[in-house]
Order: C-alpha cells, then sequence, then structure tokens
C-alpha cells in the first residue's frame, strides 16, 4: 500500500518525483496525492465495488450482505472523508 502520512510526525505526505522505467524520463515538483489514495484499503474497495455496480446501492446491499441504510451511511462516510481532504 501507498504510504500517505510521515511515519514520524504523522502529516500528508506529497509526491516529490515520478519516473518513466522505460526511458528513464523523471519529473520532479511537490503533488498532492489523489484522495482516492488517501483512503483506507477496505474504503477504496467499497469505491471500486461501488463503480463495478454501476453505483448502485441496492446492489452494493446485496453484494455486502448488509442493509441500504448502511450501505448509506458507509458512502456518506467516505464522502465526508474526501471532502475533509480537500479542504
Amino acid at each position: 500500500m501507498l504510504p500517505t502520512h510521515c511515519p514520524s510526525c504523522k502529516h500528508q505526505l506529497k509526491v516529490k518525483s515520478l519516473v518513466c522505467e522505460d526511458c528513464g524520463t523523471e519529473v520532479n515538483g511537490s503533488y498532492a496525492l489523489p484522495p482516492l489514495t488517501l483512503l483506507s484499503p477496505e474504503e477504496q474497495d467499497f469505491i471500486l465495488t461501488f463503480v463495478r455496480k454501476s453505483g448502485s446501492l441496492k446492489d452494493m446491499a446485496a453484494h455486502l450482505k448488509l442493509s441500504y441504510p448502511t450501505v448509506r451511511n458507509m458512502l456518506n462516510d467516505i464522502i465526508a472523508k474526501i471532502d475533509s481532504y480537500e479542504k
């Protein structure tokens, strides 16, 4: 899993360089990590499954064997977490 927070001070990490392993080109700078990488592996799996289920909470509830309101709350929690990263 990609580290997203400093192991020493716990602040959010940024990407400093990207490299092409084929030709060796390197791009340097200071780039924020995409919001989805800041979610837990479980939250990322939830989002991937949600997209594969065409955004259907009903299908997600059946897949996860949970109630519709529970799945809706899970999605609301992820949305709130993403919103907090963008502030």
